[in-house]
């Protein structure tokens, strides 16, 4: 069934509490890849290296991470929308404060606060959208991918727009932005019933026994470093202007947003979801290599095609963490995300080091290139515990040669 048919499973019959959240969750994502297009603007501005201003990544992710242990302890005990809330007034104090830095290490620091608020928002908003989304939780899920997407290309292009008279605009359009979402959660979400059993800071962990889980979690762990060297080190290879550098992510977004909501599900009813992932990211891997060995032209074209394979892995590995276990979906997308920001934390900080321990652009994506292939042989290893704890069935019009790609 189409996901988009007007019909009741329709992701686009939603109540209005579901759009509030989904809103509010494009503009969290659009955080995410804001500052790629003024990087370069925000090292001149501020007078750091790459390295350094690579470290607006790392600290965000880094604290995203640990605070994943946290999300479901405080939602499970003041509820959904009043987490929804307390996560929004986070990234709008911090993100404004990172408009008023007068150094690196500010900004560094105002974006480790943004992360613990884009933590508490990003995967409760997840959980209230499963719960309060019409048409079960594969609708919810597009949807959540589709806000993901739609942020991802927009955050490059209002970065761009806002960061070409002064880098500070974005984050002071980005506080903005997330106070309108503020309101909109506020005026139309209800309180969430709260879980009967209260989510305690080691039940995440807890969760990763669970073979199935802790393996789709290794295995974005991997797949997160690739797509995190393309979103903070690819920008400073680029080395183009605001405006440019924008236009390519704004159009890598609209290419995640789209294979992640429309091209992921198709390939997943043909081939399955495991053989799409593995073969996704091997695809990954040799788009990389060639971005990092390519001429500039090249490389333009191959950050544009990663956003493709980025957006069916994306749309995958959700529904892996997602369904693969049987615990609780919030302590099973916490323990998930646990483990798989650690590695959008390491990329952007090991990355530009890579490149000054070696004196050479090329070796970062070496190393990318190779992360991904690691998380596509996770799956291969791994692929009954995942296909059985997750109760795949196979694929509907597979030939034989498909079916064994991944196999062997």
């Amino acid at each position: 069934m189409d996901p988009f048919d007007a019909g009741a499973g329709s992701i686009l019959r939603q109540p209005r509490a579901v759009w509030a959240t989904a809103g509010a969750s494009v503009v969290a994502f659009m955080g995410i890849g804001l500052v790629d297009p003024i990087l370069p603007s925000i090292a001149g501005g501020l007078h750091a290296t790459a390295g350094q201003v690579s470290l607006l990544f790392t600290s965000y992710f880094l604290i995203t991470a640990v605070a994943m242990l946290v999300t479901g302890f405080v939602s499970s005990r003041i509820g959904g929308r009043k987490t929804l809330l307390l996560g929004l007034a986070f990234v709008i104090v911090f993100a404004g404060l990172a408009g008023t830095s007068g150094s690196v290490g500010e900004l560094v620091g105002f974006r480790a606060g943004w992360g613990l608020g884009n933590a508490l928002f990003v995967s409760t908003a997840l959980a209230v959208i499963v719960g309060a989304a019409a048409g079960g939780s594969a609708a919810a899920i597009l949807l959540y991918e589709s806000a993901l997407g739609l942020g991802m290309a927009c955050g490059p292009l209002l970065g761009a727009l806002l960061g070409d008279a002064s880098w500070r605009y974005p984050f002071f359009g980005t506080a903005a932005l997330m106070a309108v979402g503020f309101l909109c959660i506020a005026a139309f979400l209800k309180e969430q019933p709260k879980p009967a059993r209260k989510t305690s800071l080691l039940d995440p962990i807890r969760a990763l026994g669970h073979g199935g889980l802790a393996s789709a979690a290794v295995s974005a762990f991997f797949y997160n470093y690739t797509f995190f060297t393309v979103l903070a080190f690819t920008p400073f290879v680029l080395n183009m202007s605001p405006y440019r550098s924008g236009a390519v992510f704004f159009t890598w977004g609209l290419l995640l947003a789209v294979f992640s909501v429309i091209v992921a599900p198709r390939l997943q009813k043909r081939f399955g979801s495991l053989k799409v992932l593995g073969g996704s990211l091997v695809l990954l891997a040799v788009d990389v290599l060639v971005l990092g060995y390519g001429d500039h032209t090249t490389a333009v074209v191959c950050t544009i095609l990663s956003g493709a394979f980025i957006g069916v892995n994306n749309t995958v590995y959700t529904e892996l963490a997602l369904g693969v276990s049987d615990a609780p979906r919030p302590v099973a997308s916490a323990g998930y995300n646990f483990v798989r920001w650690f590695a959008a934390a390491a990329a952007p900080y090991f990355a530009p080091r890579i490149e000054e321990w070696t004196g050479s652009l090329r070796v970062p994506f070496v190393v990318a290139a190779a992360t991904a292939v690691l998380g596509s042989l996770v799956v291969v290893v791994r692929r009954q515990s995942l296909a059985h704890e997750a109760e795949e069935p196979a694929p509907a019009h597979a030939t034989e040669d498909s079916v064994t790609m991944f196999a062997n």
